[in-house]
């Protein structure tokens, strides 16, 4: 009798159904030493699977196809070499997200997500006690103390709501959202490779806390209000070695052509060349820029050739990456193979250069072949006026040298 209830449960265990997925807005966390980093998922059925993006602020990321399998969740982020798992419950994911890093292991920690709620760190809205300013210089500490970089600090309050980022030498920390709960600011983001959490206390027009990336990075933050935080000169850091006019390469495209500044597709026009690599988020935010002002300009005398430096250099690996990339961007322009993201690596591959310092970096080049400006890092629509900045400037530029002579 006992054996034969055992089999009835059995059966009765096998015949039960996963919950069906519920579409629409659903919070997600994942843990850090730091506390719970909370981010926004719109999930919404599709032909065969399911859509997914993430969202932070005003950023609507757009992951790869998605699908139940057995009883969870799998969403894909290929360009990252990343996954979310999820165990679909009623109402509720839960599961892991993974990704690999630059030395080929892999990270994992805990997910989980409500459906539902469309809150990031909190569904209270009251009137907050204490303020933030549009404009901070900002110090980030290594947890060791060794190293530190400047940044600004920009951002925008709505009520208690508040979105923003921070800008280095080297890029962004792109689309920042949060809330200022009691005399503090929390704010973070996912984008399927980098999840960050920020959290400071407010006094007067200081801040201080700690910046956490998922699952176990840490540094420190100092921040005071100033509306004439600036930068360095991000056109002067990354320069050409004396006795230099020009940048040489010869890289492979996907179908292992070697592509060169001389061939006859480049003479005479005004060329960008952009340092980048499918695994950068910054990367993805120049490409949004720079693939449809491609399209739209390209006839005017102008080409685009992408530099990608890729966590291998081996084309069995790299080539599907750099693929992926240009259909995901609609990147029509070539995108050549040319070494490791290690950046001493890539240093070495573009000799003339006083290094490479980050990525992205864009080479503006004139008709005659030389080096006209290079421009370290990139703004991204997440530092708001400051990425207006950029295409002005971008723009203002090649119009410039398209009106020159070859």
């Amino acid at each position: 009798m006992k054996k034969l209830l055992l089999l009835l449960l059995v059966a009765l265990a096998s015949c039960q159904q996963t919950p069906e997925l519920q579409t629409g807005i659903w919070r997600a966390t994942i843990p850090t030493p730091g506390g719970e980093l909370p981010f926004n998922l719109d999930i919404q059925k599709e032909e065969n699977g399911y859509a997914v993006q993430v969202l932070n602020g005003e950023e609507k990321l757009k992951m790869d196809h998605a699908f139940v399998k057995n009883d969870s969740l799998h969403i894909p982020m290929e360009i990252f070499d990343a996954e979310i798992v999820a165990k679909v419950g009623n109402g509720t994911l839960k599961g892991y997200w993974k990704k690999m890093r630059s030395d080929f292991t892999f990270i994992q920690t805990d997910f989980n997500a409500e459906f539902g709620k469309d809150h990031r760190f909190t569904s209270v809205k009251d009137a907050p006690k204490v303020s933030v300013s549009k404009k901070y210089s900002v110090l980030f500490l290594s947890a060791d103390k060794q190293d530190s970089t400047q940044s600004v600090g920009v951002f925008e309050t709505i009520g208690s709501q508040v979105r923003g980022s921070f800008l280095t030498t080297t890029g962004d920390y792109r689309y920042l959202a949060g809330d200022i709960i009691g005399d503090s600011l929390k704010l973070s983001c996912f984008d399927g490779t980098h999840a960050y959490l920020f959290k400071a206390r407010i006094e007067g027009d200081k801040m201080s806390g700690g910046f956490w990336s998922a699952p176990t990075g840490f540094e420190s933050w100092a921040a005071i209000k100033d509306d004439n935080a600036q930068l360095p000169d991000v056109t002067k850091l990354t320069y050409l070695k004396k006795g230099y006019t020009t940048v040489d390469f010869s890289f492979p495209n996907t179908e292992n052509k070697k592509i060169s500044l001389n061939d006859t597709t480049y003479k005479g026009k005004v060329v960008v060349i952009q340092i980048l690599g499918s695994w950068c988020p910054n990367c993805m935010d120049e490409s949004r820029f720079l693939a449809p002002w491609y399209k739209k300009n390209k006839d005017r005398g102008v080409e685009i050739i992408g530099l990608s430096y890729e966590k291998s250099a081996d084309t069995t690996f790299a080539f599907p990456k750099i693929k992926r990339m240009k259909e995901r961007f609609g990147m029509d322009y070539e995108v050549l193979l040319a070494g490791t993201n290690n950046k001493d690596e890539a240093s070495k591959t573009l000799p003339m250069l006083n290094r490479v310092i980050g990525f992205p970096t864009t080479i503006f080049i004139d008709k005659k072949g030389q080096v006209r400006e290079i421009h370290t890092g990139f703004s991204g629509p997440g530092t708001g006026h400051y990425y207006d900045e950029f295409v002005s400037d971008f723009n203002r530029l090649i119009d410039k040298l398209l009106a020159e002579k070859p």
